[in-house]
């Protein structure tokens, strides 16, 4: 009998084995692919740096982020390094190549932006020189859609001559008066307070959490707590549009039409003031003149029909937030995706047994 065929098929057995430096590069790979898969069509994990979003997230918190919510924007710039943000740490080091830029896309989602929606989004002023999905990543509470008429009216928020509940944990300013007796630190920081300013040697302006007031507002040495509330035509230079002739400011803003995909508005100083940055820089068009003369794209005009949807974000933390109050709309090419569960939470300032807050660990997020 002869058994040539058993050598021979153990000989190719033999060749077809993988090494095990190939079996590990085959296993990186898939890993590769996989994640990249998931961190960009499912979800990503981010970290809150700042307390713009305090007390419904915390510096410290890392979040999953949910992408398939509105529907996986896809990438406008393809060519960059996996798992990097655009820029290393600090430096002006890129981790992507902008010589190749994709039209902006996004497959089918969940449901569209919803009022009241903890969002991720590309910061929009960084539009003008860097690709709209390497901005920096940011985090607001959606108050505003598209086509919507927002106000502030002494800080509380009005959408469509409605008033907008505000968040459960949403923060703001008091002017808090003592009776000259000094504020224990260890009562400030256990009630999570943050002291913005002292104005005198009885009186602070203070972040209080809603949580924390009827507590602090109990002590022997709290003769009052009054919100602080930047009057109505107080003209403020760091609130958008950034115009001296549009007096708004923090708490009293408004009104603003949030602008809408197929809405066309008449072009004039006013309206050039409010939507000229969503026409130049987010539509990428060529805008020159004002008043009588407006010219698009070397055009004549006297109206624009916006080709985008356009938010307005802003901070649970209000006095402590650069937002939508400060650099305008955010438009929905910039969108990343939904803010779902708090994953991990660390506390900087904690000692080693409650460096974690554990209570945080797998919070939903609303």
């Amino acid at each position: 009998m002869k058994w040539g065929f058993i050598s021979k098929n153990k000989s190719a057995a033999a060749k077809a084995k993988k090494s095990k430096l190939r079996e590990w590069g085959d296993a990186i790979l898939f890993a590769v692919v996989a994640s990249t898969i998931i961190k960009g069509l499912l979800f990503s994990a981010f970290a809150i740096p700042s307390g713009s979003m305090e007390g419904t997230l915390l510096t410290g918190d890392y979040l999953f982020v949910s992408k398939f919510a509105y529907g996986p924007r896809m990438p406008i710039t393809p060519i960059a390094i996996p798992f990097l943000e655009s820029r290393v740490t600090s430096s002006k080091i890129k981790t992507y190549w902008d010589g190749l830029q994709l039209p902006y896309f996004r497959l089918p989602g969940l449901s569209a932006v919803k009022r009241g929606d903890v969002v991720v989004f590309n910061y929009p002023p960084e539009t003008i020189n860097t690709p709209v999905d390497m901005g920096t990543h940011y985090i607001k509470r959606c108050v505003g859609l598209p086509g919507d008429v927002l106000s502030i009216v002494n800080s509380r928020v009005y959408v469509n001559g409605l008033m907008l509940k505000n968040a459960p944990q949403a923060q703001t300013s008091y002017l808090v008066t003592t009776n000259g007796q000094d504020i224990n630190p260890q009562v400030l920081q256990d009630l999570h307070i943050d002291t913005r300013q002292q104005l005198s040697n009885t009186e602070y302006e203070m972040i209080i959490p809603v949580d924390s007031y009827a507590e602090f507002k109990s002590y022997s040495n709290i003769k009052a707590l009054i919100p602080v509330v930047e009057p109505k035509g107080q003209y403020n230079p760091t609130i958008y549009p950034h115009n001296p002739l549009i007096k708004w400011n923090d708490d009293n803003y408004g009104p603003l039409t949030i602008p809408k995909k197929g809405w066309t508005v008449k072009l004039n100083d006013s309206t050039l003031a409010l939507y000229s940055d969503a026409i130049s820089i987010y539509e990428h068009n060529k805008l020159a003149g004002a008043g009588n003369a407006i010219y698009i794209n070397d055009k004549k005009v006297d109206c624009y029909t916006f080709k985008m949807n356009y938010y307005w974000m802003m901070g649970d933390n209000r006095h402590n937030s650069a937002d939508s109050r400060s650099w305008g709309f955010v438009p929905e090419d910039h969108i990343v995706g939904k803010a779902m569960v708090t994953w991990m939470s660390t506390d900087s300032a904690g000692t080693f047994l409650n460096h974690i807050r554990w209570n945080r660990i797998m919070k939903l997020i609303h």
